[in-house]
């Protein structure tokens, strides 16, 4: 039976504090992952494997970290992702609020984007997660 969304937090939560060395009251649905958690690329790696395990799932790195897009001279344009690259992004990443992003795409800045809420919600379509 697949996990419902506070089992999928739970998990999540564990992973993250394990992974970074925190606390679990740092680790909220709306904490993001480089800007309030501190995670640096290395970290991902970790925290890729742990989710992987403790789900049971498959995590490809292009479907959580898109950097071909973010690298792509077909979508950023000094240094901003453009209109095309921001519908790319959405359509691999339906899982992430991209809204504020949209604001100013300056590439440099994507990093802190990901949210644990959006890890989250990640997850759950990758476990199939009820209500």
């Amino acid at each position: 039976m697949a996990p419902n969304k506070d089992e999928v937090f739970a998990k999540v939560q564990e992973a993250l504090v394990d992974a970074l060395g925190l606390d679990d009251d740092e680790v909220t649905a709306n904490a993001t992952m480089v800007g309030d958690l501190g995670a640096e690329s290395i970290d991902f790696l970790d925290i890729v494997f742990r989710l992987e395990k403790a789900f049971a799932i498959e995590i490809p790195r292009s479907e959580l970290f898109p950097e071909d897009i973010l690298t792509s001279a077909d979508y950023v344009q000094d240094g901003k992702v453009t209109e095309a690259g921001i519908a790319e992004l959405k359509a691999r990443m339906s899982f992430a609020d991209l809204s504020k992003f949209e604001q100013n795409p300056v590439v440099q800045e994507f990093g802190n984007l990901l949210t644990v809420g959006d890890l989250c919600r990640y997850v759950e379509t990758k476990v199939g997660t009820t209500d």
